[in-house]
């Protein structure tokens, strides 16, 4: 383990260095961080193999990082904040989210109508279409101190999109699952992976609060939140192994809502503090959680993406585009969030590699033409998506002007 650990740590400090590299050439950090996954993962190098990264020691290290990067939403569902254009975002939320799940899935049922393929995987394809992994968005908006409608709308909206896209597409997997007598996903799942990370997150947020309120020092504030994080975690960690059939609690919306429990308890001041101390913990949280993503992805699948990838691509980007620009649109939201908040939703590779995994496990006995379907398209996408999706991403973000600094290319 020591060793496995070892290696870890120097594919950590790999990635660092390729966003380093990569930002020279004005583009995100993140993107370095992604390509270093894919290189240094079990398809290439193999630095961070399949015993790393199923290892229950390296899923557990993941989870935490991941609820700390969830700060970065939750730190801003600040009620002071959102009152004013809460329900312009949960309206743009809905359009993008449904219209994206509903354009995919008639896009494909047209394909596999005209192919004798059955339609009901369309519905899935939509389910995991819908999906945004707000991970490198966010992680933009930190490197380039992005600030603006656009990034003011992306930020609740990543933690809505998350809870919509956990509804339909665990809805939609019970109804297929159910018809082809899979093996019944209990009733109960479908509201316990969006409720249960949701509660977890604001009784230790909470609890978090009646104690982060308080003036302390740098290393114990930070020692506090650090303290909290892994008790939140650790809950999270117990509901997912005992309570759920399977391992799918979003650790990411754990700490969304730990995060926003305790950000308005306590002052603007003090929350500006807390986050100031946390940043280099959130820093190396996040190349970690990116790392995570980037190393699943063949980037082999690229030369033999076939049709279906191609398909799936662009009918989630215009989902995507066209559902946000329509619900800015009728919210009467700012023109540039209307024309550009679209590409800062392309990003979903984690969250579309979770979600196939199920949908895979699903249709694998069943039907497994129709899982080799859906898992061969998805992985290729992946790997294809995420690289275009972070570069339109930020550029998502230049085009609306609200990169305010290592802004070059404007």
């Amino acid at each position: 383990m020591i060793v496995l650990f070892i290696r870890l740590l120097a594919a950590v400090i790999l990635a660092f260095m390729a966003g380093k590299l990569i930002s020279k050439f004005k583009l995100p950090s993140i993107l370095g961080w992604l390509i270093a996954g894919m290189v240094l993962g079990p398809h290439a190098l193999s630095l961070m193999d399949h015993q790393i990264l199923d290892a229950q020691w390296y899923q557990t290290i993941v989870h935490i990082l991941e609820c700390a990067v969830g700060l970065m939403i939750g730190t801003e569902l600040v009620w002071s904040k959102i009152k004013r254009s809460g329900k312009a975002i949960v309206i743009t939320t809905f359009t993008q989210s449904i219209g994206t799940f509903l354009f995919v899935s008639l896009v494909f049922g047209i394909v596999f109508y005209l192919q004798d393929i059955p339609l009901y995987l369309a519905f899935l394809f939509g389910g995991i279409a819908l999906a945004t992994a707000p991970a490198p968005a966010l992680s933009i908006v930190r490197e380039f101190k992005a600030d603006g409608p656009v990034t003011n709308t992306l930020i609740p909206m990543a933690a809505l999109d998350d809870i919509v896209g956990c509804i339909v597409f665990f809805t939609t997997v019970a109804i297929v699952a159910g018809n082809l007598s899979a093996g019944e996903l209990p009733a109960y799942m479908i509201a316990l992976v969006v409720i249960l990370p949701l509660v977890i997150g604001a009784v230790a947020g909470l609890l978090a609060g009646l104690f982060l309120k308080k003036e302390r020092s740098s290393r114990g504030t930070l020692l506090l939140l650090i303290l909290n994080i892994l008790i939140a975690s650790g809950v999270g960690f117990i509901f997912n192994d005992l309570v759920m059939p399977k391992p799918v609690l979003n650790f990411m919306l754990i700490g969304m809502a730990f995060s926003a429990a305790f950000s308005n308890m306590v002052t603007e001041e003090r929350l500006e503090e807390i986050m100031r101390v946390f940043n280099p913990f959130l820093g190396i949280s996040m190349i970690l959680v990116i790392l995570n993503l980037g190393a699943p992805l063949d980037y082999h699948l690229i030369m033999g993406a076939g049709l279906f990838t191609v398909i799936y691509i662009v009918a989630r980007a215009l989902g995507k585009y066209c559902g946000a620009y329509f619900g800015a649109g009728i919210t009467k939201s700012p023109e540039t969030v209307k024309k550009f908040l679209g590409f800062t939703l392309l990003p979903h590779s984690g969250v579309s590699l979770v979600f196939t995994g199920i949908a895979v496990s699903v249709l694998s006995a069943p039907a497994p033409e129709c899982a080799r379907i859906i898992q061969g398209t998805i992985a290729a996408a992946a790997v294809i998506n995420e690289i275009l999706a972070v570069i339109l991403a930020k550029k998502g973000f230049e085009w609306a002007g609200e990169l305010k600094s290592n802004s070059a290319g404007k």
